[in-house]
C-alpha cells in the first residue's frame, strides 16, 4: 500500500518540471569546473594535447597549470600531437608556460606525433622538452590569410618571439629562428644534436623515469625535478572544455549550422510543428558558440545565409529553379570561405561541403517542381473546384435554391429557367459561394 501510495504521487510530477530540473543539472554539471585535491600530495600531472590548438584548449592548458600549483604537483607533461592552431590561443599558453612556478614538461608523443607550428612554440616554452622515436617538431613559419607565406613584417615577428622564447629556456637561437623562416622540421634525433630536445623517451613512465632529478630553470632560480615514487594523475578537460573543444571542430560546427537553419526553415514552413524549432535553434546556437573559437569569415558566413533566402525565394516565387541554382553557387562558395583560409586545419572537408550542397539543391529543386505542378494543376478545392461537377437540386430554383455537389449542399441560382426540386444539375459558374447551375435532363 505504501510503496503504491508514493508512486502515484510521482506519477502526479509535471513531466515539464521534471525537464527543467534535468536541464538545471546539466547546466550545472557543465558550468562547474572539475574539483582537484586539497590534500597537497605531491605528484606528477599529465595533460594529453591532439589536435588543433585552439581557444578551449588555451583555457585548458592554463587551468591546469593554476591547478597544479595549487596541488603541490611536482610537474606537468604535456603529452602533445599537433599540426598547430590559432596565435592568439599559443600565445596564452607560451605565456602560462614561461610564467608558471612549478615546472612544465611537453612530450611529443606518441610515435607519428609532431609538434608543428604553434606547437613548436608552445614546446620551446616548456621547461623540458622530450620526444619519442619517429615524432618530429618545427615547421613554424606564419602564413597569410590566402595560406601563403606571410610577410616579412609578420614573419620577423614570429622569428623574434620564438628566439626571446628559446633564450629564456636556453634553447638554440640559430634552430629557432629556422624553424620560423625556413620552416624546417627536425627528427627527434636532430633536434637533440641542434640543442633544442632535453630527452628522448619511448613512452611516459620511461619519461617519468629520466625526469626524476634533472635540473630545470624556474622563475626563482634553478629547481630540481622529483618524479621518483610519485603517483600519476591524468588531469583531464572538463565536461564543458571537452564538449566545447568538441563542437568547435570545423566540420562539426558546419554542420550544426546546416541543421539550425533547416530546422528554422521547416518550423516557418510549418508552423506549430514544435520539435524541428526547438532542435533546429539549439543546433544554431551551439554553432554560433562554436564559431567564437574558430576563425570565422564572415563573409562566408553571409553567402551560405544569401543562398537560403535564395532557396525559400525560388519556392515562393516561380522562378523554375533559377534562384537554386544561384543558391547552391552561393552555399558552396560561401561554405568554402567560412573559415579564414590562413590556417589549412581550419577549413570544412570539401566532400562533406559537396554532399551538403547537392542534397541542399535536390531538396530545393524537388520543392520549386512540386510548387510549379500545384500551380499548374486545376483547383480541385473551394468553389472554384466544384465548376463543371454535377449534382441534384434540392429544391426549387430560380433566383435562390440548394443543391447536392460533391457531398456538399450549396447555395445556388439559375439564369436558365426554373430548375425543380430533384433535377440533375451542373455547376458552370459562381458569384461568390453562390453557385450558377443549369439542369442537365430529366429528374
Amino acid at each position: 500500500m505504501f510503496r503504491h501510495a508514493r508512486s502515484s504521487v510521482l506519477l502526479r510530477i509535471p513531466l515539464r518540471r521534471v525537464a527543467l530540473v534535468v536541464t538545471a543539472l546539466l547546466g550545472l554539471a557543465l558550468a562547474v569546473p572539475p574539483l582537484h585535491s586539497k590534500e597537497n600530495v605531491p605528484y606528477v600531472g599529465v595533460v594529453t594535447v591532439k589536435g588543433v590548438i585552439d581557444p578551449i584548449v588555451a583555457q585548458y592548458l592554463i587551468r591546469v597549470v593554476e591547478e597544479a600549483k595549487e596541488d603541490n604537483a611536482s610537474c606537468i607533461i604535456v603529452q602533445i600531437d599537433t599540426p598547430g592552431g590559432l596565435d592568439t590561443s599559443m600565445r596564452q599558453i607560451v605565456q602560462a608556460f614561461l610564467n608558471s612556478k612549478i615546472p612544465t614538461v611537453v612530450f611529443v608523443s606518441p610515435r607519428g606525433a609532431r609538434a608543428a607550428s604553434a606547437g613548436a612554440f608552445i614546446a620551446m616554452s616548456a621547461s623540458v622538452i622530450a620526444m619519442a622515436p619517429g615524432t618530429s617538431i618545427g615547421a613554424a613559419h606564419p602564413v597569410d590569410m590566402e595560406g601563403k607565406t606571410a610577410s616579412d613584417k609578420i614573419t620577423n615577428d614570429a622569428a623574434s618571439y620564438m628566439r626571446s622564447i628559446a633564450k629564456r629556456r636556453g634553447r638554440s637561437l640559430s634552430w629557432a629562428e629556422d624553424a620560423v623562416r625556413k620552416s624546417i622540421s627536425s627528427s627527434v634525433d636532430e633536434a637533440m644534436r641542434s640543442g633544442v630536445v632535453d630527452l628522448k623517451c619511448e613512452d611516459l613512465p620511461a619519461l617519468v623515469d629520466k625526469l626524476d632529478g634533472m635540473k630545470v630553470k624556474a622563475l626563482d632560480g634553478e629547481e630540481t625535478i622529483s618524479t621518483k615514487g610519485l603517483p600519476i594523475r591524468d588531469m583531464k578537460m572538463s565536461m564543458r572544455e571537452d564538449f566545447l573543444h568538441t563542437i568547435s571542430h570545423p566540420n562539426l560546427a558546419y554542420v550544426l549550422f546546416i541543421l539550425g537553419i533547416y530546422g528554422l526553415i521547416y518550423e516557418f514552413a510549418n508552423p506549430g510543428a514544435v520539435l524541428p524549432g526547438i532542435v533546429g535553434s539549439i543546433c544554431l546556437i551551439l554553432a554560433l558558440v562554436a564559431f567564437e573559437t574558430l576563425p570565422l569569415n564572415l563573409a562566408g558566413l553571409f553567402l551560405i545565409i544569401f543562398s537560403v533566402v535564395l532557396f525559400i525565394a525560388d519556392i515562393k516565387i516561380p522562378g523554375h529553379g533559377t534562384l537554386t541554382v544561384g543558391g547552391v553557387v552561393s552555399f558552396v562558395i560561401g561554405s568554402l570561405m567560412l573559415y579564414e583560409p590562413s590556417l589549412p586545419y581550419f577549413k570544412v572537408s570539401l566532400s562533406l561541403i559537396l554532399s551538403v550542397a547537392v542534397f541542399t539543391g535536390l531538396f530545393f529543386l524537388f520543392a520549386v517542381t512540386k510548387g510549379i505542378r500545384a500551380q499548374k494543376r486545376k483547383v480541385v478545392s473551394g468553389v472554384e473546384g466544384v465548376i463543371g461537377m454535377k449534382g441534384e437540386a434540392k429544391s426549387d430554383i430560380d433566383r435562390s435554391g440548394f443543391v447536392l455537389v460533391g457531398g456538399e449542399q450549396w447555395n445556388a441560382f439559375s439564369e436558365s429557367g426554373t430548375i425543380k426540386e430533384g433535377d440533375r444539375i451542373e455547376v458552370i459558374g459562381n458569384d461568390g459561394l453562390k453557385l450558377n447551375v443549369r439542369r442537365i435532363g430529366n429528374p
